[in-house]
């Protein structure tokens, strides 16, 4: 399975959210699939890492869960965009102004309609986004 993944979901392994039903946590047991392809945009560790920091000042998480949360990102099949930077004024831009996202979150959208991917995300309006751009999602 090939996919853009959000940070909206990775994040959810480590806070462990069940609002979503649980949806998010089967894709934990993809990543050990050897036909499991995750891209995201190079944004994408920043974004973990903000929220990784974010939960641990405010007590939500530990500096040893975080560690282990931190390895099974880096263990699993996850490639980054080396486009995201090269198209954020133009194509990304586009679709923020179009669906009314953050340049973050129309940077997911962006490299799944660019590979044509599926998209994982929880994020309420990035999904209605994807949906408006004929993006199939992998949750909801």
């Amino acid at each position: 399975m090939r996919f853009v993944l959000d940070a909206s979901v990775a994040m959810t392994w480590l806070l462990r959210d069940a609002a979503d039903g649980g949806a998010a946590f089967a894709i934990v047991e993809w990543l050990a699939r050897p036909d499991t392809e995750i891209r995201v945009p190079a944004t994408w560790s920043l974004e973990i890492a903000n929220v990784v920091v974010r939960a641990e000042i405010r007590g939500q998480t530990t500096a040893a869960d975080s560690s282990a949360f931190l390895d099974l990102l880096l263990r699993a099949p996850i490639e980054v965009d080396p486009a995201t930077a090269e198209l954020a004024l133009s194509a990304t831009l586009a679709l923020a102004r179009r669906y009314r996202l953050s340049s973050y979150d129309a940077s997911y959208l962006e490299l799944a309609c660019r590979e044509r991917l599926p998209l994982a995300t929880l994020d309420s309006d990035l999904a209605t986004a994807a949906r408006a751009a004929g993006v199939t999602l992998v949750l909801g």
